[in-house]
């Protein structure tokens, strides 16, 4: 059998397996993760937060939904804690593929997206353990799949659980100092990807030679070889200055899968109201070659990567009210953060960059919570 198509959220998420036994039930699996579902889209942030929302909107759900009786709070509740997570998200993994994203610009044609972890602190707050890894892509914010792992430590493992059977051709791959393995570099370029890496400490070889290849470089080197490229922004009450340094010196030397270029990148920072200046300088290696990206088009996939944090997880933390979350029970705090991320690559497939104006919208109208899911009412 192939891999299963779903026109709507509402498609994948009701096609999750019920786990509750036959006897005593009274209402239909689907009817309950889309009553969740949509709560979670009309600005709902807890379990219990949830069954209110349900009451509130008893008559209108009773009238447009084809149902009779609503489920109580408790049921909800419990249908959350029993939820196959692991389905949950393979489902909303594969519904993430038929969505549109934005694509590159004819200047990169590469696809940025990128790896990192998040902890969901309300529920850890509760002695629940719960680390999340995703991929996302860089410019439309799209979830494209998340594991869970124990803790932060462990999110090397869930690297090729979040890549396997993907076809990466055109993709760039991007990922902090932890993620910086051999194996999670050969497995991308096996699957015909490219990757780009931050390189520290914990890569001591690696970290030294270019360390080394950017304080004393070579006397002798191509000019296509090495190049520069420098960003000035102004915002958030700051000026930064960052200086993207390439080079290929190192392409034939190194130990580590196809390498391309090693990159140095520095980032000065000027405090506007106070004058205070403060520098950082940052390494990372990459499998593209010096014809297949230019320094500029390095620097923007750099800035990139940090949209699964300003786009994703932070959006999650303070928007939908994640961390402040008190769910830890069972399986909840994973299936709310996956439904989470749905809802969210779902809107903004719609080309919403404004995520807090669109979701207070979308809490106005229950017809349009609906609609957007996938159930019209």
């Amino acid at each position: 059998m192939g891999t299963p198509k779903y026109s709507t959220l509402m498609d994948a998420v009701v096609d999750i397996p019920d786990p509750r036994k036959a006897r005593g039930q009274r209402h239909a699996w689907p009817l309950l993760l889309t009553l969740i579902s949509a709560a979670l889209l009309g600005g709902q942030r807890s379990g219990r937060a949830i069954g209110q929302w349900v009451d509130d909107h008893r008559l209108e759900l009773l009238t447009g939904l084809p149902i009779r009786r609503l489920p109580s709070p408790s049921t909800l509740r419990r249908a959350l804690r029993s939820l196959n997570v692991t389905a949950l998200e393979a489902r909303l993994a594969q519904f993430s593929q038929t969505l549109p994203t934005t694509p590159p610009p004819a200047t990169a044609p590469w696809q940025g997206q990128a790896i990192d972890g998040k902890a969901v602190r309300g529920a850890q707050r509760h002695g629940a353990k719960v680390h999340l890894v995703s991929l996302v892509t860089h410019d439309s914010a799209l979830v494209r799949n998340q594991v869970r792992v124990s803790d932060k430590s462990n999110e090397i493992p869930a690297v090729p659980l979040l890549l396997q059977d993907r076809d990466l051709s055109g993709t760039v791959t991007t990922m902090d100092a932890l993620l910086t393995q051999q194996t999670i570099a050969r497995q991308i370029r096996k699957q015909q990807g490219h990757y780009m890496m931050i390189v520290k400490e914990n890569q001591p070889t690696l970290y030294a030679a270019i360390d080394l290849v950017f304080t004393t470089p070579p006397p002798v080197l191509p000019t296509h070889h090495l190049a520069q490229v420098t960003t000035v922004n102004k915002g958030h009450g700051r000026l930064e200055t960052r200086t993207v340094e390439r080079t290929c010196a190192l392409s034939s030397y190194l130990d580590w899968p196809d390498v391309g270029q090693v990159l140095r990148r520095t980032c000065r920072r000027v405090e506007l109201t106070t004058g205070e200046v403060s520098e950082e300088v940052t390494y990372g290696v990459t499998s593209l070659a010096w014809s297949e990206a230019t320094p500029a088009q390095l620097e923007a996939l750099w800035r990139g990567h940090w949209g699964i944090e300003n786009k994703v997880h932070y959006v999650r933390d303070v928007t939908m009210g994640e961390d402040a979350g008190q769910v830890h029970k069972g399986s909840a705090p994973q299936a709310l953060a996956a439904l989470r991320n749905g809802l969210l690559t779902l809107v903004r497939s719609r080309g919403v960059t404004n995520m807090a104006d669109a979701l207070r919208s979308y809490a106005a109208s229950l017809p349009d919570i609906f609609a957007l899911i996938g159930t019209p009412i």
